[in-house]
């Protein structure tokens, strides 16, 4: 009984919750700096923030983005209890849809490789790359092959905690690959002022590993359930690709 009691409890909460939020019209999420997509400093925070907003305003809702480090974003969105209701933006993976429930896409952009110009890498399958030693960001989605193969040990990945640091390994000829988003990269060379530089010495690779559709996930309770009709909802009535062009040029 006093399991049953629980459960029941945690089920009214859940419900108040919801209830609580609908009626604050706040819509209350986590995100990392990640320029040009989000980032506290970013003008309208950033491409995907800006598109979240207008959806969100598009149904009468205001939207309340908290940056945190990558991994503590996804934390904090995954406790029912934190006061948010998910976290963005994100790729589409097996893992991350069986946890939380993803938005209709708020975005794209093109997943691919950073590498030398003096040293250009020609591949047309990853099974072509297992010799080749390639940076990732730690606890970043990639794509379910690259993802695979990594976790099976097919692939030699260098994780780190941030893609300039992998453009620092990649231009100073410590790795030959580090997968990045094109934007990220561009967004990068032409700001952060410790790889202004080195921008000459590095070029996007030839080869896309996919164009990748970007999400909110947001958490399977009903207070995130609702938030999501809200947003996509709201997405249908807004322009998300002419709202991010500005941040890509």
């Amino acid at each position: 009984m006093s399991m049953l009691r629980s459960i029941v409890l945690a089920l009214v909460l859940s419900a108040v919750s919801a209830q609580a939020w609908s009626q604050d019209k706040v819509i209350r999420l986590t995100s990392l700096d990640w320029p040009p997509y989000s980032g506290e400093k970013l003008d309208q925070q950033g491409a995907s923030v800006a598109v979240a907003r207008a959806a969100a305003e598009a149904m009468g809702y205001t939207l309340e983005v908290r940056f945190l480090p990558w991994a503590r974003a996804v934390a904090v969105a995954s406790d029912a209890s934190s006061g948010v209701v998910g976290y963005f933006p994100e790729y589409h993976s097996d893992d991350v849809a069986a946890r939380f429930l993803l938005s209709d896409p708020i975005g794209s952009g093109p997943l691919g490789f950073a590498e030398r110009r003096s040293a250009p890498v020609a591949w047309s399958s990853l099974a072509d790359l297992k010799a080749v030693a390639i940076g990732t960001v730690r606890d970043y989605v990639n794509t379910a092959e690259f993802d695979g193969m990594a976790a099976a040990g097919e692939l030699k990945v260098e994780p780190v905690n941030d893609d300039a640091t992998n453009l620092r390994k990649v231009a100073g000829g410590r790795l030959p690959l580090a997968v990045i988003d094109r934007n990220v990269m561009g967004y990068l060379l032409a700001n952060d002022a410790g790889l202004k530089a080195q921008a000459g010495e590095l070029q996007f690779n030839a080869r896309l590993l996919e164009d990748k559709q970007l999400y909110i996930a947001f958490q399977r309770t009903p207070a995130g359930q609702e938030a999501a009709r809200v947003v996509n909802e709201g997405l249908k009535k807004i322009d998300p690709a002419a709202i991010a062009a500005p941040f890509f040029d």
